[in-house]
């Protein structure tokens, strides 16, 4: 079932998104060659812990960590380990879910350490232009396809995997609620966008092919030719006026002369 939030719930997921954003940047600024994704997760607990939140993650379907961290051909749900230490120009996208008062808020970011190779950072900068895009299209009245057409086309022409068997979702009560948003159309397809609907949109590119195989540990997701992949990932809300992206305030597409879209976000390095 598809629910709809209220001021006082939104509110709620508000205060968990901006947790997860703040502790995501301090994530960042902690990779570095020579770092595991093991140091990682655990600024990651450390952070949400100081702030007052729950992390989302830890024993969901039975998830060891507070963050996923999937690095080059991981996809996704790539699990900290003190055994993977980052080198110079590996990728790192970092995935991570924070409850407050019984709310959830979701988000996720890929980054990558110098040097960084034109056509990987290319991937990284388009993954999150196409987020934007699909943010664009949370439109009362329209459909959840328009979001994953959106998304999708951005991938376009430039010969992306667009990844089909993990979508994004709704959010709330839970981690993962109805309706599913995929990052493929057709527009004008699938439920109808309602007011105070709460949406997790995150496009995940390959470098390569679209198909990914899951590992041996039931949970990191790999590009199966073995070559790179980004993802990002909002909560937004949708509102009669127009998205809000929790954690930052109201989306407005981007101006004809600057392209910029009309919230603030927290700095986005693609290299670091």
């Amino acid at each position: 079932m598809i629910t709809c939030k209220g001021k006082s719930e939104i509110l709620k997921m508000e205060r968990a998104a901006r947790i997860v954003h703040e502790v995501l940047a301090e994530c960042i600024a902690a990779c570095r060659a020579g770092a595991t994704t093991e140091d990682i997760d655990r600024v990651a607990a450390a952070g949400i812990a100081s702030r007052g939140g729950k992390a989302a993650f830890p024993g969901y379907r039975g998830y060891p960590k507070t963050i996923c961290i999937s690095v080059n051909d991981e996809v996704v749900h790539g699990i900290p380990s003190p055994k993977r230490v980052l080198k110079a120009g590996d990728v790192a996208g970092l995935d991570l879910g924070v409850i407050v008062e019984g709310y959830y808020a979701d988000a996720a970011r890929t980054i990558a350490l110098e040097p960084v190779p034109a056509p990987v950072r290319e991937l990284i900068e388009t993954t999150h232009a196409a987020l934007l895009a699909g943010i664009g299209a949370v439109t009362v009245g329209g459909r959840i396809g328009d979001v994953g057409a959106a998304v999708e086309a951005v991938a376009k022409g430039r010969r992306y995997g667009v990844v089909r068997e993990f979508v994004g979702h709704g959010i709330g009560t839970a981690l993962h609620e109805e309706p599913q948003v995929p990052n493929y159309g057709p527009g004008g397809k699938r439920e109808i966008i309602r007011e105070g609907m709460a949406l997790a949109i995150e496009p995940m590119f390959n470098l390569g092919a679209a198909a990914v195989a899951t590992d041996a540990d039931g949970w990191t997701v790999r590009t199966k030719d073995g070559r790179v992949s980004a993802h990002f990932e909002h909560t937004v809300v949708a509102t009669a006026r127009g998205p809000v992206v929790l954690g930052f305030g109201r989306f407005t597409a981007g101006s004809a002369q600057t392209g910029a879209p009309g919230f603030h976000e927290y700095p986005l390095p693609v290299a670091v």
